[in-house]
């Protein structure tokens, strides 16, 4: 619930509206994972809370860190049993926790691990948020940066992640800043254009990974749906809403989409929507044949990129001894609790 609607609630249930205040402290700002650590509030309505409400608990069943850069992998169970990933990493300019907003993801993306097995359910904003709330208590760090880059495709999950939006940048909880925020979208047209005129102040990155047609719709079964013209008509208008600047992420595969000709249309793609890329070498799975490209082709293609007058950049790879991918954690889970097989 916003502030508002928690006065409103609290205020119906008899108690006084400061009441709402201190809870959405204790929720927001001191990320109390229980109604029992809210010693400020009378003991009978932590018990009415606790008996009529629900708040929303990350239980982390595996964190990893990584030997080599210090990123840490936690996977967290929420209440009905599913589990989830989320990623805290360390940057010069603080730290950045990248969070999933769906239990899978229906989008069949073939690069990508999260998709297999397809979606079981959306997450709510509550358990968006918990995520970075859970990072930040179990590690002590303060996040500044918060990416929607995890398991599934958030526009999907659209008003759950509005209401996420709103409680992580709101001034009376931890009032991340709107600028350090990103939102990652496989493409879906509607989302867009809805999110566009949320006006929120966040960077939108769109999944391209092809600037051509074909091939992107063999890389993104979403792709028969939204046509490329169509997206990125769609991410001018969010630039015209917002003046927030689009990032295409492009995964970069071996002899599929790293040639000069993929260059050069994603070259003109970018220039033409005044968009970042950001490139990022595909993560080989054992359920995909797809390999990357050595560092020298990756450097060779974004050299390309540069000449064209594109801002691109090669995303600095962390957690790679830790399955530091979206979903390669989950998955190994959960064929340990399937006794090794993956229904």
């Amino acid at each position: 619930m916003t502030l508002p609607q928690l006065t409103e609630y609290i205020t119906a249930m008899g108690e006084k509206p400061y009441r709402a205040k201190q809870l959405y402290e204790w929720m927001h700002v001191r990320l109390a994972s229980s109604f029992d650590e809210m010693t400020n509030l009378p003991a009978g309505l932590r018990a009415r809370l606790a008996g009529e409400a629900d708040l929303a608990a990350a239980v982390p069943v595996r964190i990893l860190t990584s030997k080599i850069d210090g990123t840490q992998k936690y996977l967290f169970r929420f209440s009905d049993g599913n589990v989830i990933e989320s990623v805290l990493m360390h940057y010069h300019h603080g730290c950045s926790v990248c969070i999933s907003s769906q239990a899978g993801c229906a989008m069949g993306c073939k690069f990508c691990a999260s998709t297999i097995g397809g979606k079981i359910r959306s997450l709510s904003a509550a358990e968006m948020l918990e995520q970075v709330y859970r990072i930040q208590k179990l590690s002590g760090e303060r996040i500044s940066n918060v990416v929607v880059m995890g398991s599934g495709e958030p526009l999907d999950n659209y008003d759950h992640l509005v209401r996420f939006l709103e409680l992580l940048t709101d001034e009376n909880g931890l009032h991340i800043s709107a600028r350090s925020v990103t939102v990652s979208t496989c493409g879906i047209v509607p989302g867009i254009r809805k999110l566009a005129q949320e006006h929120f102040q966040i960077t939108l990155a769109l999944s391209l990974h092809s600037a051509d047609q074909e091939k992107r719709e063999r890389l993104m079964p979403i792709a028969k749906r939204y046509a490329l013209p169509e997206v990125l008509e769609a991410c001018r208008f969010y630039f015209a809403c917002t003046g927030r600047r689009v990032t295409l992420e492009y995964s970069l595969v071996h002899g599929f989409n790293d040639g000069q000709e993929d260059a050069r249309l994603l070259a003109k793609t970018a220039g033409e929507l005044h968009a970042h890329v950001n490139l990022i070498p595909v993560n080989p799975i054992e359920e995909r044949s797809f390999s990357r490209p050595d560092y020298r082709a990756v450097q060779s293609f974004r050299e390309q990129l540069v000449r064209k007058g594109v801002n691109a950049t090669v995303r600095r790879e962390m957690g790679t001894d830790i399955s530091g991918a979206c979903g390669q954690l989950r998955r190994s889970y959960q064929s340990e609790e399937n006794g090794g097989c993956i229904s």
